[in-house]
């Protein structure tokens, strides 16, 4: 009886022991597929720098900087104001420049991140992926888009209290 209860507990203790040693070779896989940096490069210099502006409004609303959200929507909006036919896109980052409350920002941040997804959906772009990822939770279930230089979610809808909630839904590719 004492070596079956032996025989059971070290086969549990090496079984339990395979289960560490394969988890750690997948989140080192996870961490080395995430370091890598994806550059974009799209031919407009416009549409280039409209997406760069809105990426780092993207960044702080993932941090639930509301400060650095307004600082970046504002220079967004300069952008767009120049780039012919985004006027009313123009008018919603303006919005967001406006406002310090995060909630609004993040709900007004749906409607641009749809805009901006058609513009540049369209881009030729030279350089890179970027990545249209989707939260089905955002705005209280409607769900939400964003656009992102990295396939690694982090939530700009609820930043910290559910970074990694989302999924990619599409990748727009160099052609």
């Amino acid at each position: 009886m004492k070596r079956i209860f032996g025989i059971a507990i070290l086969t549990i203790l090496m079984a339990c022991n395979q289960v560490d040693k394969k988890s750690t070779v997948k989140d080192s896989t996870k961490t080395d597929s995430l370091t890598v940096k994806n550059e974009v490069s799209i031919k407009d210099k416009q549409k280039s720098e409209i997406f760069s502006q809105y990426v780092t409004l993207k960044d702080a609303l993932v941090k639930s900087d509301s400060a650095a959200a307004q600082k970046s929507a504002s220079h967004l909006q300069t952008s767009l104001a120049a780039y012919k036919g985004c006027e009313p896109t123009a008018g919603v980052a303006s919005k967001i420049a406006a406002s310090n409350n995060l909630v609004s920002q993040r709900k007004d941040f749906t409607v641009l991140s749809a805009d901006l997804i058609a513009l540049l959906k369209n881009a030729e772009i030279e350089k890179g992926t970027i990545y249209v990822q989707h939260c089905p939770m955002a705005n209280k279930g409607d769900g939400g888009d964003w656009l992102s230089t990295e396939k690694e979610i982090r939530n700009p809808y609820y930043g910290n209290e559910m970074l990694e909630c989302g999924r990619v839904a599409e990748e727009i590719k160099s052609k």
